[in-house]
């Protein structure tokens, strides 16, 4: 049952210096009502509430205020991606992202969350905007209820997100027969066009991407013995035909989220995981020869690196996927407050079977939920296509809303 507002709800957009701080203890106070008996993360942007939106194209932030107290944000960004087009065709859509919805406790079932959403649809709408959407955890009723049942949004994917922690204490071995090798910037791109540009949400300024400073490289494996040939631009445009690489080979690209905020871990583990916890670090520091993976201690802050654009070739390259995900591993213990590799794959993609992942703390089915936004039967025909039928595509996630 939503509660009437008997005070004017004014909704406006976001000035840093002014709401900065309130912003920050509106996000506490949610915090503190966080469930007790289950285990949570808790997001700390470090002193910058549009840290998670500032490296998109085009973003917006909106805050609530009802009688002078700031009760509640959303945030949204807009970008050109890849999406299926009626009759299987694919083409380029303009769509938004709605993150970090917030509404103060005392203030809930009100009807200030929609509120907030409607706005940041009516920004979309006015630069443009074809489709919506919005990820959430599946169990997350209150969320589902809002953006399905109360706003028309309908449920679109389900990837999974794959967590694998960073051992402090020792790197993992690398098959000798596997050449990894770093990629020039522009190579990376010309690849990603090339084997992902069909791919569901393909952004099509992944250049942008790879240049942020905050996406560390792109790195490929590939069996020694065969040789890595640099792809040219000549080339992608005359055809596969032209470009002669390994016949397996596999890829992957890394964002230092570490960067831009911290997560803190809230609320009450179960007691198993802390006795495996302690028990597999003792074995591993003191009996490596095991090899069994410990989760670290999540006690301060920490930060993750995230895999984004991970993509094979070949029918013996699911090793070489393996191989990538333990090079990052190895790299993120470099860095001192990285304790989680994570990466985000498709539902239907096979390139998931081969990524490490603890299950104890991957989520294998978040929720992604869209709404088309410009009322043409076109896009209703697109959007009702892309629902009913199974994905067919990878899906690819772009680093910069994690």
């Amino acid at each position: 049952m939503v509660q009437e507002l008997h005070k004017e709800l004014k909704i406006r957009s976001y000035d840093g210096e002014k709401d900065c701080a309130r912003v920050e203890e509106l996000e506490r106070g949610c915090e503190i009502v966080g469930p007790a008996d289950r285990v949570f993360l808790f997001t700390d942007t470090l002193g910058d509430p549009i840290c998670r939106i500032r490296n998109s194209p085009s973003f917006y932030m909106l805050v609530a205020e009802l009688d002078g107290e700031l009760v509640g944000v959303v945030q949204g960004s807009i970008k050109l991606v890849t999406l299926a087009r009626p009759h299987g065709n694919l083409g380029l859509a303009t769509v938004g992202y709605i993150l970090g919805l917030r509404v103060a406790p005392l203030h809930r079932r009100r009807g200030i969350g929609s509120r907030l959403v409607r706005s940041i649809e009516q920004w979309f709408v006015s630069n443009h905007v074809e489709f919506a959407y919005m990820a959430t955890d599946k169990d997350n009723k209150a969320s589902v209820k809002l953006f399905v049942d109360s706003l028309g949004y309908v449920k679109f994917r389900t990837p999974a997100i794959l967590v694998n922690p960073v051992s402090p204490y020792r790197a993992l071995h690398l098959p000798s027969h596997v050449e990894i090798k770093k990629l020039r910037t522009k190579e990376a791109e010309l690849l990603y066009r090339k084997f992902m540009s069909s791919a569901e949400f393909f952004p099509n300024d992944i250049d942008d991407i790879l240049e942020n400073r905050l996406s560390l490289g792109t790195w490929v494996a590939y069996y020694k013995g065969e040789a890595w040939e640099d792809i040219r631009y000549e080339s992608v445009s005359a055809g596969s035909e032209y470009w002669r690489g390994p016949r397996d080979w596999a890829m992957v690209s890394v964002w230092n989220s570490a960067e831009l905020f911290k997560l803190r871990v809230l609320g009450r583990a179960p007691l198993s995981c802390l006795i495996y916890t302690k028990s597999c670090r003792l074995m591993d520091r003191f009996f490596p020869c095991f090899k069994i993976p410990p989760i670290p201690e999540f006690v301060d802050p920490f930060g993750f690196y995230f895999m984004y654009g991970v993509h094979c070739e070949g029918k013996s390259s699911a090793q070489l996927v393996r191989t990538l995900c333990q090079f990052v591993r190895n790299m993120a213990r470099k860095s001192k407050d990285c304790k989680l590799v994570v990466t985000e794959i498709g539902a239907r993609d096979d390139v998931r079977l081969h990524i490490p992942h603890w299950k104890l703390l991957s989520c294998p089915e978040d929720l992604w939920c869209i709404k088309a936004l410009n009322g043409e039967e076109q896009s209703s025909l697109q959007l009702h296509e892309s629902t009913v039928s199974p994905p067919t595509r990878a899906l690819f996630v772009d680093p910069r809303e994690v």
